[in-house]
């Protein structure tokens, strides 16, 4: 069909549309064709359906009269004043509602719905041949496919608004009669009161914005389950990860953040080698789900979720992996389209009658695809009040952020005249009509809903802090209350009690100097890794698996192995609880060990990741759930069992084996080449050659597939031995914490002797130069990850001028320590 036919139909077929179309049918059917068009021939499956146009709007408004009657009712529209803009509104909306369509255009909408019900063999009644109260009733008898009848403006899913959730969507809809009405109501609510104000925050006119109403068959995801995934992380804007989304039932209570839905994070580079890269997979609970209503009607309705249910993932790996597939090929397609990198912010659904997932809707991202790259802006609290206080609100962080205010609770949506500029906005969710007074808000604190929720959408759109999911905050919080909601320290966001000095940094990242050295980062938390990353860096020098260990995992990993045998009554139901998803114990431990190691390493992808395996000393293993019926009793753990010499020995190497198998997971099953193991507290070369014994018997054997294994220089015996060392490992990463202690003879926390301490002695900077020169004459790695670097830029000066390959840093003294690099790399090039 050729444009100029195209412009004056008043139903299209998606298969007749493509992105090009957006004037025409409106972003999100344009979008549906786009895809029906040109990715379901890649595997991308997509339900079909047809479109009223905007040339139909536009010719329904003409002969019903309406423009000039709203022009007139919104003359005097102001979006600041609650109740004047619910007004204009209401008013908007019946005038449509009241106004009957033309029969021409009620026709095609009829043959349309009854042509798409005969491609799935449905039988509908057309009423063509009747009228009066015999017509009514045929109208109003259901008959036909199930379908979705969606709203598409014309001024929707742009690459700079999103306007997400402004006009309304109808589900489960069957019949003539019902699938007409529905289509009117689509037109109404152009003009709801959400969508009005962001047009006007926006600079759209209200008359120069058309109404598209898709009609799609409907996924039955009401007997399976359904999401939203973004082909980027909605937090950092870190490119590299996928997003999902999911809880039982039609995805609604997804959109508007009803539920907190499972999420799931897929490494999208290796995903596209062939690897399964699941990073991580959070459980939501999924306490409802929103299904047809059986009880009469073609309504929808929200049961409860059995709690078997809600304690298991509502997605397989299998299908996990194929929608983040799919949000690839999707991002993919629409950037080469648009000709710049497009993420994309992509609904799915899962049909219960057949178990296929479909594409039902996918639109651009409108947060982090607009941010200037070359800038870096970081919000950090006062080390003092982040270090004194605790939160007194706990919630999943939505954009790297701080707001304060006070707290105003709204649970009704007729109270919201009641918000004042600047305050924080606390509900027990969001949905579309609250966007007029979310844009006053200081940060935004819910109940319920997870990063793909509506609050959460509209908080990054409008640059405010959010904390979603936080369960009871309407009770814990009280009006008036001073709060600061931070979203700055990781993927929880935390509510504190007053208002806390805050500082934000702003950094040109195109002015930064190269430097010879390589600048690394010393990284702990998981959680934090995708929003480090974006500092400038050549990877990651140490990341320590105790972290992980302490603060994921909690359970000691012999009292995985040996559950039945424990004593212990309360670390048994402790661990049957944390582990409650796991037929095998022990796998709890390595699935989030790789989790927590997979989420580093595809943080820094393809930079090189090294991760120190466990050093957790005897005191701190025993105080892991049911750790101290393993551990002994040690005068100075410091010193006594701890790294190596756990590996080989017979009361730890199972749990080692866990260890490893974590670690082969990420390299073999995620495809993250990248990680390099790292041995601590290595006494000898002996003991370092047991080590990668023990390592091989569960596949990581060193020189295959490119696995590199490097050791700690925290000792004198590794630097006095350094020449031997360097024949058992390929690199070495110096301590200079344990390595000051020892060299210096004291206890560095000991506060008797904690003056004594500096990594500055001359006896330590000896060794450090010694094993400097060593490791370059054997042709192996030498970096640093203590510290010391980090604390005194004349201690990174000296590193340099030995000739040291590479600090890593605590990412707070990256910057500034890069400039001091490179002065120093300056100065030795001058003659």
């Amino acid at each position: 069909m050729n444009q100029d036919r195209k412009e004056k139909e008043f139903v299209l077929w998606f298969e007749q549309v493509g992105i090009t179309d957006v004037p025409l049918v409106g972003g999100k059917n344009a979008s549906l064709g786009e895809m029906i068009q040109q990715l379901t021939p890649k595997g991308v499956r997509v339900p079909t359906g047809f479109a009223t146009t905007a040339y139909a709007f536009r010719y329904f408004m003409e002969k019903a009269g309406l423009k000039n009657r709203l022009h007139r009712l919104l003359a005097d529209l102001d979006v600041e004043n609650i109740q004047n803009l619910q007004e204009r509104g209401r008013q908007a909306r019946n005038m449509i509602l009241n106004a009957p369509f033309p029969p021409e255009l009620e026709q095609a909408i009829i043959q349309a719905y009854v042509q798409l019900s005969e491609q799935y063999g449905v039988a509908v009644e057309t009423c063509e041949l009747l009228d009066g109260e015999e017509l009514e009733a045929c109208l109003n008898r259901y008959g036909g496919v199930d379908v979705a009848v969606r709203s598409s403006a014309t001024a929707e899913d742009l690459p700079d608004a999103s306007f997400a959730g402004q006009q309304d969507t109808y589900l489960n809809i069957n019949g003539i009669n019902g699938v007409l009405e529905a289509c009117r109501r689509c037109f109404a609510s152009l003009f709801t009161d959400r969508a009005i104000s962001y047009r006007t925050i926006k600079n759209f006119d209200h008359f120069e914005v058309a109404l598209s109403v898709g009609v799609q068959k409907m996924v039955r995801s009401d007997l399976a389950s359904a999401g939203v995934m973004f082909s980027i992380d909605t937090e950092s804007g870190f490119k590299n990860a996928a997003l999902i989304t999911a809880a039982y039932g039609l995805g609604e209570n997804v959109v508007q953040g009803v539920v907190n839905p499972d999420e799931y994070i897929v490494f999208k580079p290796t995903l596209q080698q062939g690897f399964r890269p699941i990073l991580e997979k959070r459980l939501g609970s999924k306490e409802i789900k929103m299904v047809y209503d059986v009880s009469g009607g073609r309504s929808t309705t929200n049961i409860p979720v059995a709690k078997a249910d809600q304690g298991k993932y509502a997605l397989s790996d299998d299908e996990i992996l194929q929608l983040a597939e799919w949000a690839c090929i999707i991002e993919n397609h629409y950037s080469d389209v648009q000709g710049t990198y497009s993420p994309m912010d992509i609904e799915w659904a899962k049909d219960g009658t057949t178990g296929d997932l479909f594409v039902v809707q996918a639109r651009p991202e409108t947060v982090h695809s607009q941010k200037t790259s070359n800038v870096l802006r970081t919000y950090r609290l006062s080390h003092a009040s982040s270090a004194s206080l605790a939160p007194i609100l706990t919630g999943r962080a939505v954009g790297e952020m701080i707001g304060q205010g006070k707290v105003r609770i709204i649970t009704d949506i007729r109270r919201l005249d009641e918000f004042q500029q600047g305050e924080v906005l606390v509900t027990t969710r969001t949905d579309p009509d609250w966007e007029p007074i979310m844009k006053r808000a200081s940060a935004v604190i819910t109940n319920q809903g997870g990063r793909t929720c509506h609050a959460a959408i509209i908080a990054r759109e409008l640059g405010i802090p959010a904390i979603v999911g936080c369960d009871h905050a309407t009770e814990m919080l009280k009006d008036d209350q001073e709060v600061t909601v931070s979203c700055a320290e990781g993927e929880e966001g935390r509510v504190y009690s007053g208002l806390l000095p805050f500082e934000i940094q702003e950094l040109q990242l195109d002015a930064l100097p190269r430097t010879r050295t390589k600048v690394l980062m010393n990284v702990g938390n998981p959680d934090e890794a995708f929003r480090l990353a974006a500092i400038p860096n050549d990877g990651v020098g140490l990341a320590r698996t105790e972290f992980i260990i302490a603060n994921h995992i909690k359970v000691h990993p012999l009292a995985l192995l040996h559950f039945k045998d424990l004593k212990d009554k309360a670390a048994k139901w402790e661990i049957s609880q944390l582990a409650s998803q796991y037929e095998e114990l022990p796998e709890y431990f390595v699935d989030k060990l790789a989790s927590g190691i997979g989420m580093l390493a595809a943080a820094f992808y393809p930079n090189p990741v090294v991760v120190r395996m466990s050093d957790l000393k005897s005191n701190e293993y025993a105080n892991l759930i049911g750790g101290r019926e393993f551990e002994p009793e040690e005068e100075n753990p410091m010193m006594g069992w701890r790294g190596a010499a756990r590996y080989y020995d017979p009361k730890y190497q199972a749990a080692f084996g866990l260890e490893c198998r974590a670690f082969k997971r990420v390299r073999e099953e995620m495809g993250l080449m990248n990680v390099i193991p790292m041995i601590p507290f290595c006494r000898t070369p002996a003991e370092g050659r047991k080590v990668l014994e023990e390592m091989a018997k569960h596949g990581l054997v060193r020189g295959e597939n490119g696995l590199q294994v490097y050791v700690m220089c925290e000792l004198p015996s590794n630097v006095e031995l350094a020449d031997r060392f360097s024949e058992v490992f390929d690199g070495f990463s110096i301590g200079s914490n344990d390595l000051t202690q020892l060299t210096l003879g004291l206890d560095r926390d000991s506060a008797l002797v904690s003056h004594l301490f500096d990594e500055r002695d001359e006896a330590v900077k000896r060794k450090l130069a010694r094993v400097i020169a060593t490791a370059k004459q054997f042709n192996r790695k030498i970096g640093i990850c203590g510290q010391a670097p980090s604390d005194y830029p004349e201690f990174a000066e000296f590193l340099v001028e030995q000739g040291i390959d590479s600090i890593s840093l605590n990412p707070d003294s990256v910057l500034k320590t890069l400039l001091a690099i490179a002065q120093t790399e300056a100065a030795l090039e001058r003659p």
